[in-house]
């Protein structure tokens, strides 16, 4: 770990985990929620599971009047709150905390990232192999292209062409909030960085459970065979939530939940169930077959949004046993809002492998429970077997694989029970992560941070899938703001979203899963 960077003084790991070269992290808007919910506890657990490199450092930077020692004091209470681990051991933290800096800052002052470019710098000197940069926007969206702009006018993030880029800028979401601010987001960020210095950052893809669906698909032979439009009748595509907007009315009431969980977790789901198998698993082959994927999504024309998509906003209800109010009620909501907390889309690939095979996705608020899942239902088998006995249907195969909470993977089939009679019964297979694996999983900005520090950009989104993605949700989201509903909220807390949705599956002979 890294000393006084104006001393220098490197002290040695023992640990025999993994080791990536030497790393300094630097955080914008170091003083905010994510930087001490998530950030911090996610490099404090790899502290801890000795992954990261002995030569590292974290340089904070934002507006607050802050000192090294009163940050490290901030921080020490956000990991012992918000880490998966607590503050688990003490000497740990200890030599983590000795890395830990501060310089205070504002966003638009040349001469303040000057001064941070002079204080990073010093960590270089003496050194024979200079540390990676790894520059975090933690900062409101609004603030990414102004930022990227100073840093690089200040030396702190060089445009790197050739080779591996030693200097790696993270954004988070959103990418824009349509396709043309998505476009003018690249293209400012394009103006000052190479796109391999970009990694745009999306939580969900740094979760165990979503890396194991290109495992499951791909290192299981016996799955590839059924994967195509000969035998999957439907995907059903799940991220329902419990919880309402939990505080941030001001926020979701511009946002919504197409742009909030379609445009770019589902999208991702989507991508990772449907892609063809890449060349290798290395970034840009991973990230091309999502590219093709995406693309060869059928577009949903405006007039054609009434049919491929429903809408919905929750009243108030139950859940849990629990009175919950409505989204109008939430504080920071227009009393009269219309923003949709609720989506179901069909979407259409048009490919040689799913043509013809429908993808349902939906999302919602207020549902009756929280669950992220991936169901894939097979076609029914024929009834002529069975014609003799008073057997009525047969159930279809699905294969479910659950992001969360539950993780793992389970199948359904057919059986006959024990008996004279010719009985035929759903049986599940299920396999649960936790049971096998124990609760150990790192979570998703442990696995993500690491990918940086490391130069891996292999679950980070490259700036055509962020464009595509705006093109496929676009029409959605501007003929909803142009035609508002009428009858919202129409769907109450607690249940599995509008009647509307039910509807909407009913005419293709199809219902929703109720996980």
């Amino acid at each position: 770990m890294y000393g006084d960077p104006h001393t220098h003084a490197a002290a040695t790991g023992s640990g025999q985990g993994k080791r990536p070269h030497a790393c300094v992290v630097i955080i914008f808007g170091a003083s905010g929620d994510l930087t001490k919910r998530k950030l911090i506890p996610a490099l404090y657990n790899l502290a801890l599971e000795n992954r990261l490199p002995e030569r590292f450092a974290v340089v904070g930077y934002a507006r607050s009047e802050l000192s090294h020692e009163s940050f490290r004091a901030r921080l020490r209470a956000a990991v012992r709150e918000f880490s998966r681990t607590g503050l688990k051991d003490e000497a740990v933290w200890e030599k983590f905390a000795a890395t830990l800096y501060y310089v205070r800052g504002g966003y638009d002052e040349p001469e303040s990232y000057q001064r941070l470019k002079e204080f990073i710098d010093a960590f270089d000197r003496g050194s024979r192999a200079l540390p990676a940069r790894v520059l975090y926007l933690a900062t409101p969206p609004e603030l990414y292209g102004a930022v990227i702009e100073r840093m690089s006018a200040a030396g702190l993030a060089p445009r790197e062409t050739d080779g591996e880029a030693r200097t790696r800028v993270v954004i988070e979401k959103p990418f824009g909030t349509d396709l043309q601010t998505a476009q003018e987001l690249n293209h400012r960020v394009h103006e000052s960085l190479d796109e391999k210095q970009v990694y745009r950052i999306d939580h969900y893809l740094g979760k165990e459970t979503v890396q194991n669906i290109m495992v499951f698909r791909f290192a299981n032979a016996v799955f590839e065979p059924v994967w195509n439009r000969r035998y999957v009748d439907h995907v059903q595509i799940t991220a329902a939530e419990s919880v309402g907007v939990e505080g941030r009315g001001g926020y979701y009431d511009e946002a919504g939940v197409v742009r909030d969980m379609f445009q770019n977790h589902l999208l991702q789901l989507l991508c990772l169930t449907a892609m063809e198998p890449p060349v290798s698993f290395s970034a840009d082959a991973v990230r091309d077959e999502k590219g093709k994927l995406l693309k060869s999504v059928r577009p949903i024309a405006p007039e054609e949004v009434a049919a491929a998509a429903v809408r919905g906003q929750y009243a108030g209800g139950k859940i849990d046993g629990a009175e919950v109010t409505g989204y109008r009620q939430e504080p920071g909501v227009a009393r009269g809002s219309t923003t949709v907390t609720y989506a179901a889309i069909k979407l259409a690939i048009d490919n040689w492998r799913w043509e013809g095979v429908p993808f349902y996705l939906r999302s919602g608020k207020r549902m009756a429970k929280r669950v992220t899942e991936v169901a894939i239902q097979f076609k029914r088998p024929p009834l002529l077997l069975f014609k003799s006995h008073a057997v009525e249907a047969v159930n279809p195969n699905v294969l479910v694989m659950r992001i969360q909470p539950d993780e793992g993977v389970s199948l359904t089939f057919e059986v006959k029970p024990p008996g004279p009679d010719m009985v035929i019964k759903p049986l599940s297979l299920d396999f649960k992560y936790e049971q096998a694996f124990g609760n150990s999983s790192p979570e998703a900005y442990e696995t993500l941070l690491e990918d940086c520090i490391e130069g891996d950009s292999t679950l980070f989104t490259r700036h055509d899938w962020v464009e595509s993605a705006w093109a496929l949700m676009d029409p959605i989201i501007q003929v909803w703001k142009l035609s508002k509903p009428k009858n919202f909220p129409n769907y109450d807390a607690g249940g599995w979203g509008p009647g509307a949705a039910d509807e909407f599956m009913e005419r293709d002979g199809r219902r929703w899963r109720q996980p």
